[in-house]
């Protein structure tokens, strides 16, 4: 076990004063088996009214309308949390549904059906050709297939920090081969969705004891989940070639990226110049010893 702290502040600033309309934040991790929330405490500035919030998914969302107006809005989030490790150890799995091409239950599939289907197009064939190149023989198993995908996505691509909005559409990705980590992962949710997999867009936050060794440290992070027979949700993140690792802290799950924002909202007024500021620290608590 592990108990991390994590600090994660949001600065807009105006060039005139703006009022606020409501804001949606998800920005509180979701507690689960492998993490468990000791202290959360959220400061505005301005103040606001809030409300908590479980959306279709699960996700835990803050509603907050900012009172009042002014040339700034400061968001900070901060957290305690133990997180418990998940290593990917050899699994053996007698279903032959978890061989390729995968298959799901009849009664896992009525609910998986919105994380099969692409929800991107590929119009030259981009995504098609690069999957067919990576195709392995009959009945490898998946879990191989997916380590493998997941390596050939973090070796293949470039990682490229982009500060504008928005995530790059999986074929412009595959095209350039580069992106940020919302990219890559957004893209290798679109890959798998093309070959029957359930797979859904993560985001949250990377703890890496050498951060500058990860890609994605210091910042917001996104990943990708794959729903596998007798398995579960698995988590992979081809940014940094991990695998159920216990250095990723999910907050929010999402069938598309566009969902999965962890701050947005909407000012009134005519603001003028404006500047986003992020920063993210997730550390461990050195108050405490640490069990392996």
């Amino acid at each position: 076990m592990t108990r991390l702290i994590i600090r994660h502040e949001t600065r807009y600033r105006y060039e005139r004063p703006v009022s606020f309309g409501p804001h949606r934040l998800l920005v509180r991790p979701r507690d689960s088996h492998a993490i468990r929330i000791l202290d959360a405490a959220l400061t505005f500035s301005p103040a606001g009214a809030t409300r908590w919030v479980y959306d279709a998914l699960g996700n835990c969302v803050c509603l907050f309308h900012p009172a009042g107006s002014s040339d700034e809005l400061t968001i900070i989030s901060e957290l305690k949390i133990e997180r418990y490790p998940a290593p990917l150890a050899p699994l053996a799995v007698s279903n032959p549904h978890t061989s390729t091409p995968i298959v799901y239950d009849r009664a896992d599939r009525a609910v998986l059906d919105p994380f099969i289907s692409p929800a991107t197009e590929d119009p030259d064939g981009l995504l098609l050709d690069w999957l067919r190149r990576q195709a392995g023989g009959a009945y490898e198993p998946v879990l191989d297939f997916l380590l493998r995908l997941n390596n050939a996505i973090h070796f293949g691509f470039s990682y490229r920090e982009r500060y504008e909005e928005g995530v790059q559409d999986p074929a412009y990705t595959m095209s350039v081969r580069s992106g940020a980590c919302r990219d890559l992962a957004w893209m290798m949710v679109e890959l798998l969705r093309r070959l029957g997999y359930a797979a859904r867009f993560v985001t949250g936050y990377l703890y890496s004891p050498q951060a500058a060794e990860r890609r994605g440290a210091g910042a917001t992070h996104a990943w990708c989940e794959v729903f596998l027979p007798e398995l579960g949700w698995m988590e992979f993140d081809p940014t940094n070639g991990l695998a159920e690792s216990s250095e990723l802290i999910p907050v929010a799950i999402s069938r598309t990226p566009a969902e999965a924002s962890p701050i947005s909202g909407t000012i009134k007024g005519f603001p003028g110049a404006a500047q986003l500021t992020i920063h993210v620290d997730v550390r461990a608590d050195a108050t405490i010893s640490q069990a392996a």
